[in-house]
């Protein structure tokens, strides 16, 4: 029996069942074929794939991901009533900023975020703030009004409606993942199974952002470029990083020469934002702009490469001691200089590339360099780059190391904000952690990069032949129009 060519240069025989329609992990990725010897081993050859009435992959990564939030709330259950004492959000490791905001803030009182009280987050952040604790109130009155339902304070009403909220968003970026996965649906099982989201799905808003942006992707990818302007716009509205995506998308557009298609996205993320943000400029500009101000006047977060340094230093590198309220200018030009420098490497690494980079590898890359350069680096940021990561870089084991390192970084932290005077620990261990974890990023980066300049190893191309960009949309198998050609490499269009 002759053999026939199968895709990709690959050979197989007339008799052998044809490829499945998607990639099969435990076909694809050695850690899910060693752990599926526990359930039988991998997928078998004959084995019937796409024929499941009701455990498709999406209901299969959705509940991964319901199972991970349950896990997740029963490990906030102990901060969830606002009674602190005893640091119990220290030693029971399930600190969230939503808690003492709620009263900061007046939420209780029924304080509207910016026009009632200064609130340090965007706009839409604030406005997820009110939504939940309008919901508790109701809760609140009902348990009031018919005494069956559960007694609790108000705060923990409000907290209960804010992670349930955030588990929404949660849901969302795991089907918006597995929308932008092609023919890899199982991919989107690396946010189910995630540990960060176990760890951080609830210490702060940020998985509203997340969703907004990963759905702002999950439109682009489906061709609908005014659609995704809208949803990043949002994004953008709720934390500023989904702006590094559309920076992403210039970059990968003027290669591909489709500028014109970029700008409706950057057009109609521009009104979103603005439609956002536009009451409260003429209603509250002092409350509105206080985000503003305090990223300008802010040092630089204790884990932060800044930090570090001015930690070896003894506060005497950039600017040396502050007064209180005084902004590091010093720090914050070296930090603007060293994220321009990250866009312009980004920007080489796009049009010199072999072949343009995935949507998702250069939105990662962004991201990430900006969470290492950037003077704020609070533990929840770490969720920006979990969808990207998956995409960019569909590996469970390196996703799962570096997931791993972001959770232990959690514990050396609460645990030196105990003190080592309440069994805690002293700054040299948080510090190692933070080192760890900025290692980890930057081996993640430094695979993301070697799979861009060199298109053969990148898993996504590989495991399916003929694959170019699955979350491309407009871009998927667009021809390359602005090209820097390096010496001695061929570009491939």
């Amino acid at each position: 029996m002759s053999p026939e060519p199968a895709s990709g240069g690959s050979f197989r025989r007339a008799a052998d069942p044809p490829p499945p329609d998607r990639v099969i992990p435990s076909w694809a990725d050695p850690v899910v074929a060693q752990a599926s010897e526990a359930i039988g081993g991998p997928w078998g050859r004959h084995a019937v794939i796409g024929r499941a009435l009701f455990w498709t992959p999406l209901r299969v990564c959705l509940l991964f991901t319901t199972f991970v939030l349950a896990l997740a709330w029963i490990k906030q259950a102990p901060c969830s009533d606002g009674n602190w004492a005893g640091w119990v959000q220290y030693t029971h490791f399930c600190y969230s900023d939503t808690v003492p905001l709620f009263g900061l803030h007046d939420l209780d009182t029924g304080a509207l975020p910016y026009l009632d009280s200064p609130v340090e987050y965007p706009v839409l952040t604030g406005g997820f703030m009110a939504l939940a604790a309008a919901l508790g109130r109701v809760y609140d009155g009902a348990e009031s009004a018919w005494g069956v339902l559960p007694d609790a304070p108000a705060v923990q009403s409000y907290y209960v409606v804010t992670c349930l909220l955030l588990s929404l968003c949660a849901l969302l970026t795991t089907r918006a993942v597995l929308g932008l996965s092609g023919r890899r649906p199982w991919d989107a099982a690396m946010i189910g199974l995630s540990p960060l989201l176990f760890v951080h799905a609830f210490t702060n808003w940020d998985l509203f952002a997340v969703a907004l942006a990963t759905a702002g992707l999950w439109a682009w990818a489906r061709q609908r470029p005014v659609l995704a302007g809208v949803l990043l716009g949002l994004g953008i509205a709720a934390k500023l990083y989904p702006a590094l995506l559309l920076g992403a998308l210039f970059l990968l557009c003027l290669r591909a020469g489709r500028l014109r298609t970029w700008l409706r996205t950057a057009v109609a993320a521009g009104v979103a934002w603005v439609a956002v943000n536009a009451p409260l400029v003429v209603l509250a500009p002092e409350n509105w702009s206080r985000f503003f101000r305090l990223n300008s006047s802010r040092p630089a977060d204790p884990d932060t490469i800044w930090n570090l340094v001015l930690h070896a230093t003894d506060q005497r590198a950039f600017d040396g001691l502050l007064a209180d309220g005084q902004s590091p200018t010093v720090l914050n030009a070296v930090v603007a200089v060293a994220l321009l420098l990250l866009v312009a490497g980004a920007a080489w690494l796009t049009l010199a590339a072999p072949v343009r980079p995935r949507v998702a590898q250069l939105a990662f890359l962004l991201v990430a360099g900006f969470l290492l350069l950037n003077k704020v680096w609070s533990p929840q940021y770490s969720l920006w780059l979990l969808p990207l990561a998956v995409l960019a870089r569909p590996r469970w084991r390196s996703l799962l190391l570096w997931q791993a390192t972001e959770a232990l970084l959690w514990v050396p932290r609460l645990l030196w904000y105990l003190g080592a005077d309440n069994r805690g620990v002293g700054i040299e261990w948080f510090f190692l952690g933070v080192v760890i974890r900025d290692l980890a990023v930057v081996v993640l980066m430094g695979l993301v990069v070697r799979d861009v300049l060199r298109p053969d190893e990148d898993v996504v191309r590989t495991t399916w032949p003929g694959v170019d960009d699955p979350a491309g949309g407009p871009l998927d198998g667009a021809t390359d129009r602005v090209v820097l050609r390096r010496p001695g490499v061929d570009q491939v269009t």
